[in-house]
C-alpha cells in the first residue's frame, strides 16, 4: 500500500482485500451515497470524502494526505485481512464460498455515539429508510460540510446536540416506535454516562450489559454497535437474516434459537466472529440463502 498525492487528491495505490462497493453497501453503515460505479460519498467523522475505486487504487478527491489517517483507520486500510481470510478457512469450510464472494469486505471503525443511534434506528427498516432518517438527523441537527455534484452534506450531531433532541422531535422526523429508545441513549450519550473511552478493556459480556441499559437496544443491537464502533471483533449480530443463513448452512434448514447460534458463532469462529458475520451477510443476502 503506498501513498502519493496528486493534483489535490490523495492516490493509495495497491490496496488488497478491499472493495469499496462491497464495505459501504454491507449493512454496517449508513452514511454513504452511491455517486457512479465504486464511487461513492462517505460522511464520517464529522468530515466530507468523495472517493472512488479504481482497481486496486482509492483515489480520495481533495484530500490532503494529513487527512489520510483517520480515513486509513475508517477504513480499516492496515489490518492483514489475507491473514483473517485464512484464519477462518482453517477453522471451517463452509465459509470459502462466502469470503471468496465477499473478498473485498472489510469492518468500518465508526464513531461511536452516531452507530448507537443509527443501529437503534435500524430496528424493522430496511437501508435505504434507515439512511433517510440519520440523514434526516444530521440535515437538523448537524453541522454543513460541504457538497458535492449539487449535493449538500452535514456532519451528524455531537453528544451535547444530541442531547437537545427530545422524543417529541424524533417522532417528528418520522422515527416511529424508536422515538423514547432514541430520547433513552441521547439522553445517557449527553450526560456521559455512555461514551466510547467507558468500553477500553472491558470485557465483551460486560460491553454488551452496559450498551443494553439503553431503552429499546437488545443484543443484536448492542453487538452491531460493539462490532462496528467499539473493536469487539467477536462480536457476532444475529438478525433474522442470518438466522436463516445460519439455519442454511450449517443446521440443516432446521429453527435453530439465536442463543445456540451465538454458542456455535463462539466456538467456531472464536475472535473473528465478526468478519465471517459480516462475510455470512453479505453473501447470503445477495445470494437469497435461507430465504
Amino acid at each position: 500500500m503506498r501513498i502519493r498525492e496528486e493534483k489535490g487528491n490523495t492516490i493509495i495505490e495497491d490496496v488488497k482485500d478491499f472493495d469499496l462497493s462491497q464495505t459501504l453497501e454491507c449493512g454496517q453503515c449508513f452514511r454513504f451515497y452511491k455517486q457512479d460505479e465504486n464511487d461513492y460519498v462517505v460522511v464520517a467523522y464529522n468530515k466530507l470524502l468523495h472517493i472512488k475505486q479504481d482497481g486496486s487504487n482509492l483515489i480520495f478527491f481533495d484530500c490532503s494526505e494529513n487527512d489520510m489517517e483517520s480515513w486509513i483507520n475508517y477504513f480499516d486500510l492496515n489490518r492483514d485481512y489475507s491473514q483473517i481470510k485464512k484464519f477462518l478457512l482453517r477453522k471451517d469450510k463452509v465459509l470459502k464460498p462466502a469470503i471468496e464472494e465477499k473478498w473485498g469486505v472489510r469492518i468500518l471503525n465508526q464513531e461511536f455515539h452516531e452507530t448507537l443511534i443509527s443501529f437503534i434506528i435500524s430496528q424493522n427498516k430496511q437501508i435505504p429508510h434507515i439512511k433517510q432518517l440519520v440523514r434526516r438527523i444530521s440535515e437538523n441537527y448537524g453541522s454543513y460540510l460541504g457538497s458535492v455534484n449539487g449535493e449538500d452534506y452535514y456532519s451528524f450531531p455531537d453528544c451535547s446536540v444530541l442531547g437537545t433532541i427530545t422524543e417529541e422531535d424524533f417522532r417528528e422526523m418520522k422515527t416511529g416506535f424508536r422515538a423514547p429508545y432514541l430520547a433513552d441513549a441521547v439522553l445517557k450519550l449527553s450526560l456521559g454516562e455512555l461514551k466510547a473511552a467507558d468500553f477500553k478493556g472491558v470485557g465483551e459480556e460486560e460491553a454488551r450489559k452496559k450498551l443494553m441499559t439503553v431503552k429499546g437496544v437488545g443484543e443484536k443491537v448492542a453487538n452491531c454497535v460493539m462490532l462496528f464502533s467499539l473493536g469487539y471483533r467477536a462480536a457476532f449480530p444475529i438478525d433474522v437474516w442470518i438466522k436463516r443463513i445460519m439455519e442454511e448452512l450449517y443446521f440443516n434448514g432446521e429453527d435453530t434459537s439465536k442463543d445456540v447460534i451465538a454458542k456455535f458463532a463462539k466456538e467456531n469462529y472464536g475472535e473473528y466472529g465478526g468478519y465471517a458475520q459480516q462475510y455470512l451477510f453479505c453473501y447470503g443476502r445477495d445470494n437469497k440463502v435461507g430465504k
